[in-house]
């Protein structure tokens, strides 16, 4: 995808305010006939298996005897199939913030890949710098792309820069940004995807686990999208490198997801389409149990929502009382008691349609000049065959209403800028709440 479909803003930034996936593919693989076999596949990517992001990557993915290989990749590959691939291209070249030569080796990875004569740079929206130290650091590679600019005729701050932090200096220049971005002696506006890098960031840190596993690092992911928020940028959280553990990948993006943290770095396909996916709103909502700890979705047959398990249970002993049971602790209980504890129990996940419904009675009732309404959420459950009717009342104000905005928007942003998937969102939610959900907020 050419910058020119995701233009700069007037003050630098991108005009795309989500992205859900940043999707690494080694630049050249050793040992094969075809050194580019990677970058060959995912640019042939489309729809929700296509990145948001794809990075061409000519630093940790690839050998370091075939980075010069991977950069000619980069250039064939794009400048071959750049023009139709639906999401951004970031190649990702080396850096290190206590390395002179590495900064050098970039600066010319960079220069290569930019040269218009190889017509690869109209389909590249920007770099993506690796290894930052502190706020000095990150400038040197702003200047490095300002050095590209003004030697190929391109505008000022036309690509973009996304750094990984990664260590603990970059972590402490997140705090620098709002400070420096926007100086008359920098270009630091282009910056673009705020990346987090766990793997090296433990490394710098000396972080020591029994198992060996990296630590989850949540201040590290809090700090990231803090700094995003504060300037306009884009978080994305690191490499989950268990591939084969999608449960637990899409666990990291729901509790990313409560952070702000709305998109992570992608290894496989598999995880594009999972990360793709996991941050619109669901196609149906659904009502959750959380039973000391363990939370279970509850199903449905005939408007009932039902719960089977051995974690409760249900007995109704006289015509308004119950013998009610959370784990091993029983209770006797009346209709009123009963009906609070299950809403101490339960929660409700609203789908697409329901935001958009809430969304747009708030929108009448707002035009009709009333500051603040009580939506109604009900349902019935069963428990060991025996039904029970919750409902509970929530005020919605001004606040609430752009607070429920957040994944209206997102969904329209994946909408206007992947056309590509369009075709599995209307499979996804229909025609009628598309249409609704593009209009509202």
């Amino acid at each position: 995808m050419s910058i020119q479909t995701t233009t700069m803003r007037s003050d630098g930034q991108q005009d795309r305010s989500f992205v859900r996936t940043f999707f690494t593919s080694p630049a050249a693989v050793e040992g094969e006939t075809d050194s580019a076999k990677m970058l060959r596949r995912a640019v042939q990517l489309r729809g929700m298996r296509a990145p948001d992001v794809w990075v061409p990557d000519n630093e940790d993915a690839t050998a370091p005897s075939m980075r010069d290989d991977g950069i000619e990749n980069i250039v064939d590959i794009v400048a071959e199939h750049g023009e139709s691939f639906p999401g951004e291209i970031h190649p990702r070249i080396v850096w290190h913030r206590d390395r002179p030569d590495t900064r050098y080796q970039g600066l010319q990875q960079m220069l290569y890949i930019a040269d218009p004569e190889r017509g690869a740079i109209e389909y590249i929206d920007g770099f993506v710098v690796p290894e930052v130290g502190d706020i000095d650091d990150w400038k040197k590679a702003d200047e490095c792309l300002t050095i590209i600019e003004t030697e190929y005729g391109l505008d000022e701050g036309r690509l973009s820069m996304s750094v990984i932090v990664e260590s603990g200096q970059a972590e402490l220049a997140l705090a620098d940004l709002r400070d420096e971005i926007g100086k008359p002696t920098n270009n630091l506006e282009r910056l673009s995807l705020l990346v987090d890098g766990e793997v090296d960031y433990t490394k710098d840190m000396r972080a020591i686990t029994p198992t060996g596993e990296l630590p989850a690092w949540p201040e590290l992911r809090h700090n990231t999208s803090r700094s995003a928020s504060a300037n306009g940028l884009i978080a994305i959280d690191g490499p989950y490198d268990d591939i084969r553990d999608i449960d637990g990948y899409h666990e990291r993006m729901t509790t990313n997801q409560a952070k702000g943290l709305l998109g992570i770095w992608a290894l496989t396909p598999e995880q594009v389409i999972e990360a793709n996916t996991a941050p619109l709103p669901p196609k149906t909502g659904s009502w959750l149990l959380d039973v000391n700890g363990h939370t279970v979705e509850l199903y449905m047959e005939d408007d009932v929502h039902i719960y089977d398990g051995e974690r409760l249970a249900l007995e109704k002993t006289e015509t308004d009382r119950y013998r009610f049971r959370v784990g091993s602790e029983e209770q006797a209980v009346c209709d009123d008691e009963l009906h609070e504890e299950l809403l101490n129990l339960t929660d409700y996940v609203p789908s697409l349609t329901d935001i958009v419904d809430s969304m747009e009675t708030f929108e009448e009732a707002t035009e009709a000049g009333k500051g603040a309404i009580a939506m109604e959420q009900s349902t019935t459950l069963s428990i060991d065959g025996v039904e029970v009717s919750i409902s509970e009342e929530r005020m919605w104000d001004e606040a609430t209403y752009q607070a429920a905005q957040t994944p209206i928007s997102l969904f329209q942003d994946v909408y206007e800028n992947r056309p590509d998937q369009r075709e599995e969102l209307r499979e996804m939610y229909g025609e009628h709440v598309l249409k609704r959900a593009m209009n509202v907020g």
